[in-house]
């Protein structure tokens, strides 16, 4: 499978501009002399200055008589001479008063706080004592209610998009990889809610703070964890549930598809749908829908997910990432699947595509000419009906995951695996027969289809069409009905 990287544009504007305006204020700087603060004014003389005044008066005072405070030691002296307790009662206090300054206030001891739901307390390394770490009391009634096994499958399926046995199955799939361990500081969040938080928000296409709402957990938790969840759904079950068919099943599929179309040796419909995003911060040009812009009349961004699917709706193949200004034709052929095409992966094997894909050796696609013949309109039914299976598909897919459907405030660069990922749990719901519910099968494609310059790439490929189009009309194989 191929998640494309996104061309960046490095841009360094902004910086050059950044580092003149600042040599610009250095150089400013420069130029700007400051002044010397005032200093005071040197006195050379001491002539009527009160601090000499003041001290020539302290150095004759010096011969007479102590001050009162002075006597009042020496009382302190005679009385301890003829009275020992007095003198130990009068340095006691003198002690009490001394160490009443000098010494620090005692701290008042903190309460005891009772532990609640909003702190999670665990036992540290030593002496037993007790660490806790404060936390935002949330409510996760919702999520323990819908996880309870009372709560009715109906209800759950739509949350969800799927059933609880494939929810169960999802988590015990990914458990080795999403599983946390506690710490001193709090206890990890378990598998099914960490899978949860992932496929509501996928399945809703809900803001980030809702989903916070619904299962009592921060909002950078829920955004960290449909990013670990996804990422493990890309390493985990991608292997599994969407990979390119072995020779048993690749048998299996063309006997499927010659039933429905006529058309022998059809190994998977092809189809290229656009995702929503929100401008990008580099690029812009590259990421611009004008097509979708000039229906909505409404600036429009997107990237794109390129799919090939069997004749039950599975995704066989995904090229997901590039830039939304570039064309089906364009994104084939940078695709890897394009490579190994041209390899002879898929020798003696046909793609059936819409007229946005060029005709190759590989590629079966309509006549588009002006005034087509009855062979001609007979044999583009018949690629209608194997176009139909892989629109279909691609309409369950943006259907049962609302993330699709709207610009998201995800990063560009998260983009990619957070759409693998629900191409993954979209084979799952399809291989388990999960289908959606009458309400949920509304939602219409808009991919414009734009026929490229040159849409015949192989003369050998014009030849075999007109002979695969002769012979459904001939056996019988290919109906009129829009002629």
């Amino acid at each position: 499978m191929e998640i494309s990287p996104f061309p960046v544009l490095e841009n360094y504007s902004s910086l050059f501009s950044f580092v003149q305006d600042s040599g610009a204020a250095a150089a400013a700087a420069a130029t700007i002399s400051f002044s010397a603060p005032n200093k005071r004014p040197r006195c050379d003389t001491i002539d009527n200055d009160p601090s000499v005044d003041e001290l020539l008066t302290r150095f004759f005072a010096f011969d007479t008589p102590a001050p009162p405070e002075e006597n009042h030691l020496q009382n302190i002296y005679t009385a301890a001479h003829h009275h020992p307790s007095f003198f130990n009662q009068e340095m006691d206090d003198s002690s009490n008063l001394t160490n009443s300054r000098n010494s620090p206030q005692p701290k008042r001891p903190r309460s005891e706080e009772t532990p609640d739901e909003s702190t999670s307390a665990a036992a540290a390394t030593g002496g037993g004592a007790q660490r806790r770490l404060w936390v935002k009391n949330r409510s996760k009634a919702w999520w323990e209610q819908v996880d309870s096994p009372d709560y009715p499958e109906e209800e759950f399926k739509v949350a969800f998009r799927m059933s609880r046995a494939t929810f169960d199955l999802i988590c015990e799939e990914l458990e080795p990889a999403v599983t946390r361990k506690d710490t001193a500081l709090r206890l990890a969040i378990p598998v099914r809610q960490r899978v949860a938080v992932c496929i509501w928000r996928l399945a809703t296409g809900e803001a980030l703070r809702e989903v916070s709402k619904r299962f009592g957990l921060g909002i950078s938790t829920c955004h960290k964890l449909v990013l670990e969840v996804c990422t493990a759904i890309k390493t985990v079950l991608m292997p599994k549930f969407l990979q390119w068919p072995d020779e048993t099943r690749m048998r299996k599929i063309k006997t499927e598809f010659e039933l429905l179309s006529g058309i022998p040796n059809l190994a998977g419909a092809m189809y290229t749908t656009h995702i929503p995003i929100i401008a990008p911060k580099t690029s812009v040009a590259a990421y611009f829908n004008k097509r979708h812009t000039d229906r909505n009349q409404k600036t429009s961004y997107s990237i794109t997910v390129q799919g090939v699917v069997d004749p039950t709706g599975v995704l066989t193949d995904i090229c997901i990432g590039y830039p939304g200004s570039m064309s089906d034709d364009q994104v084939l052929e940078k695709s890897a699947l394009f490579q190994r095409a041209n390899k002879g992966a898929l020798r003696d094997t046909w793609l059936v595509g819409n007229s946005s894909y060029p005709l190759t050796d590989w590629v079966l696609v309509p006549y588009t000419h002006q005034n087509l013949t009855w062979t001609q309109h007979a044999y583009n039914e018949k690629i209608e009906d194997v176009q139909r299976v892989a629109k279909g598909s691609f309409a369950r897919l943006k259907s049962r995951w609302s993330c699709l459907q709207k610009r998201t405030e995800m990063k560009l660069q998260d983009l990619p695996v957070v759409l693998g990922a629900c191409c993954v749990l979209h084979n799952i719901c399809e291989i388990r027969k999960d289908g959606l519910g009458d309400g949920e099968l509304g939602f219409e494609l808009f991919d414009d289809v734009i026929v490229p310059e040159n849409d015949v790439r192989s003369v050998n490929a014009l030849h075999v069409r007109d002979k695969i189009a002769h012979k459904l009309l001939h056996h019988n194989l290919a109906g009129t009905n829009s002629l």
